[in-house]
């Protein structure tokens, strides 16, 4: 199983590499498309109501065809998406591509993420996610690297986007070789005691004890996560004065923040309860957004990276005690829709703040990030009320 958890771990770097490209970008293709500020809330509401129906029918598919298989074919969905994103040069095919790219998003976050919920410990859950911080991390590094080329096969947004196609590309081939890994393991599609997932509806899984604002959490959860990484540049940009090349490394420290608390959240959870990690998460974020309104603009970069170091361990805490809350036989169906909870949180909250923005200003960004943390908060909390399901 090793060997299988170090291949999961690389395609969770594949996950979040194109998850925060596209803020990075947007100062730099917006202009280009002769679309406002705002039109990028279009993009990325596509983009996550593609998650949203992927996960929503994850546990039918990854039923029917397995774990290994659906990574693969997710993985080259994203691939061929972000290829055809680099050689787009309308706002309309930027669009019809987002389909494809949300789509292939969405089953292999819910496979992987039940995967490792039912077959591993919670440090190995939060490192998984610490792996998608490298890729979230790499994403704007590789647009702000691309953007200080300007011209050339890498250079400019189009670079940025094709450099991480490639990245994707290579990861395909290496599933592709993988899948004989997926067989031997042998419980892709069951849990460790051997019960077979059931594949619920929606006003199945919602009717369960807990369910409803475990998904409100997720669905605060990532309007947090989301808006901070999709307007972060913008409000540097537009609200501190900030250049657009500088303003995209200054949003890799946020999702530096995220990858290097879940790999800290890793040993600390051998010995901290997810209940006091969650928690610990709520206060660093707070904090951080505290401190992107303070007027020096240092401030505001160790805002933007305590706001990611504190996302850092709610999202893999929550996710690895559905399987305790719900039962393995209920998980990867909870899983899913708590995916798509999440992904619905991403898709009606940045284009929501996008509007907001274009109307009252970008400098809203950190009072918009502290309604969804204390809106997450009531929620978790009510979670960690609520008795276990009989």
């Amino acid at each position: 199983m090793t060997a299988l958890l170090v291949l999961i771990y690389v395609a969770f770097i594949s996950l979040g590499l194109p998850d925060s490209v596209l803020g990075s970008a947007w100062p730099s293709m917006y202009a280009g498309f002769g679309v406002p500020v705002s039109a990028a809330g279009i993009i990325s509401m596509i983009i996550s109501s593609g998650t949203i129906v992927s996960s929503l029918n994850s546990a039918r598919v990854i039923r029917r065809f397995g774990t290994g298989t659906v990574t693969l074919v997710s993985v080259g969905l994203t691939a061929f998406a972000l290829l055809g994103i680099s050689l787009s040069r309308s706002f309309a095919l930027m669009c019809l591509l987002a389909v494809p790219l949300g789509l292939g998003a969405g089953s292999v976050d819910s496979a992987l993420n039940n995967f490792v919920a039912l077959h591993y410990r919670a440090s190995h859950m939060s490192w998984l996610h610490s792996f998608w911080g490298v890729g979230a991390s790499l994403g704007p590094v590789i647009m702000s690297w691309a953007l200080l080329r300007r011209g050339g096969f890498l250079g400019g947004w189009q670079g940025g986007y094709r450099a991480i196609g490639l990245l994707q590309t290579a990861l395909v081939i290496a599933l592709s070789c993988s899948l004989p890994l997926w067989r031997k393991a042998g419980g892709q599609k069951a849990g460790p005691q051997g019960r077979e997932p059931r594949a619920l509806g929606l006003l199945e899984v919602l009717r369960l004890p807990k369910a409803a604002p475990a998904l409100a959490a997720f669905f605060f959860y990532c309007s947090l996560e989301s808006t901070v990484g999709l307007w972060g540049a913008s409000y540097l940009v537009l609200s501190r004065g900030v250049a657009g090349d500088t303003a995209a490394g200054w949003v890799a420290l946020y999702y530096a923040g995220i990858m290097l608390g879940r790999m800290l959240g890793g040993f600390l959870s051998l010995k901290v309860p997810q209940k006091k990690m969650i928690a610990l998460g709520l206060a660093l974020i707070l904090l951080g957004i505290l401190s992107l309104l303070l007027p020096a603009p240092a401030m505001a970069l160790a805002g933007l990276f305590l706001i990611g170091l504190g996302c850092a361990p709610i999202f893999p805490g929550m996710i690895h005690e559905t399987p305790r809350h719900f039962g393995e036989e209920y998980s990867q169906a909870v899983i899913g829709v708590q995916m798509a909870g999440a992904y619905l949180g991403t898709t009606l909250m940045p284009p929501a703040f996008g509007l907001i923005g274009a109307a009252l200003g970008y400098g809203l960004m950190p009072l918009a990030a502290g309604i969804f943390c204390a809106a997450m908060a009531y929620m978790i909390g009510r979670v960690y009320a609520t008795g276990r399901p009989s």
